[in-house]
């Protein structure tokens, strides 16, 4: 009986240790990722649509959007068509339309740009295509 007892309290002390305050900070941890304006475009994956308002955008597959952003990324097998309004745009793979950039536009070895294409800034690595 002694024995049981204590199996019992050291499985109460183990709940404990998931009481409802931990489980406020783990809440808190995942607001905090929430809030984050992020967008992954993966490899192999197609979208088709709007995104506004995002901190970041990484194109690593293909997508035909308008997009709105402060940065983007279009990764080396990324391939990017629409209306893109960024400060910055960083391309290693294909951009393509109706281009606003009002900081930097890097076109870097493997990338290509396309369309009607405003920007600040441009810097081209060699290789880099407009």
């Amino acid at each position: 009986m002694v024995r049981l007892t204590a199996i019992i309290a050291s499985i109460l002390g183990d709940m404990v240790m998931f009481s409802k305050d931990d489980n406020e900070d783990a809440k808190d941890a995942l607001s905090q990722r929430r809030e984050s304006k992020n967008v992954v475009i993966g490899n192999g994956v197609k979208i088709k649509g709007e995104i506004t308002d995002a901190d970041l955008v990484q194109i690593d597959g293909s997508a035909d959007v308008t997009m709105e952003t402060d940065n983007l990324m279009v990764g080396i097998g990324g391939n990017l068509k629409g209306t893109v309004t960024s400060h910055n745009a960083e391309v290693w793979g294909k951009l393509d339309g109706d281009i606003k950039i009002s900081g930097t536009l890097t076109v870097q070895e493997q990338g290509a740009v396309s369309g009607n294409i405003e920007y600040e800034n441009l810097q081209v690595k060699l290789g880099g295509q407009i």
